[in-house]
Parts: structure tokens; C-alpha cells; sequence
């Protein structure tokens, strides 16, 4: 019996890579890639666990899925932390005002 590969593996890894490398992109795409890697992970799983004798690069999806699952932890923390900085640091108020926030600005630079 002939071994193929599984359809998403290599998307799924690419993907996994990509959620890593743009975490810091303000958290968004990391996460939008990892949850796209997680899905396609879940569908070649279950079609790997069916016969799992025709196909041979489960070990790169399984990476991926981990890379997606790091680069959606990553990428949730990284978003948390600029919700926090922007809340405390430069202040709600100051988003509402044109003034304060140029004001808040300028003290962050001379900082």
C-alpha cells in the first residue's frame, strides 16, 4: 500500500509558523493563523486516525498544531499586555481627548 501525505499537514505547520512569527502584530493575526491551523489540524486528525497506515507525516501535523497552540497563547498575552498599556499608561481619558493625549504622549517621550 502506497503512503501519502495528509492534505493540511504542511498548511497547518506553515500556519502554526505564521500564528508564532505575527503574535506580536498586536495579537490578532497570530490568532486568526493558529485557529485556522487548529481546524485543519482537527480535520486531517480524524481522517489520519481512520487509517492511519496511509499516510506518513502525522509528526508535522502534530508540530503544527503545537506552533498554532504557542502562537495563540502568545498572541492572547501580547494583546492583554497592550490593553493594559494603553489603559494605564497612556489613560482612557486621554483617548477621548485629542489634547491629553498628545500631552501624555510627549511626557511618555521625554520618559
Amino acid at each position: 500500500m502506497n503512503q501519502q501525505n495528509l492534505p493540511n499537514a504542511t498548511a497547518v505547520l506553515v500556519l502554526g509558523i505564521l500564528s508564532l512569527v505575527t503574535c506580536v502584530c498586536y495579537g490578532i493575526p497570530g490568532m486568526i493563523c493558529g485557529a485556522i491551523a487548529l481546524f485543519l489540524y482537527s480535520k486531517d486528525k480524524k481522517l489520519y486516525l481512520q487509517e492511519p497506515q496511509l499516510y506518513f507525516n502525522y509528526s508535522n501535523l502534530k508540530t503544527g498544531k503545537i506552533l498554532a497552540i504557542v502562537g495563540i497563547v502568545l498572541s492572547v498575552l501580547w494583546l492583554t499586555f497592550l490593553i493594559f498599556y494603553i489603559y494605564n499608561v497612556i489613560g482612557v481619558d486621554a483617548l477621548s481627548d485629542p489634547d491629553l493625549l498628545e500631552e501624555r504622549m510627549r511626557e511618555l517621550q521625554e520618559n
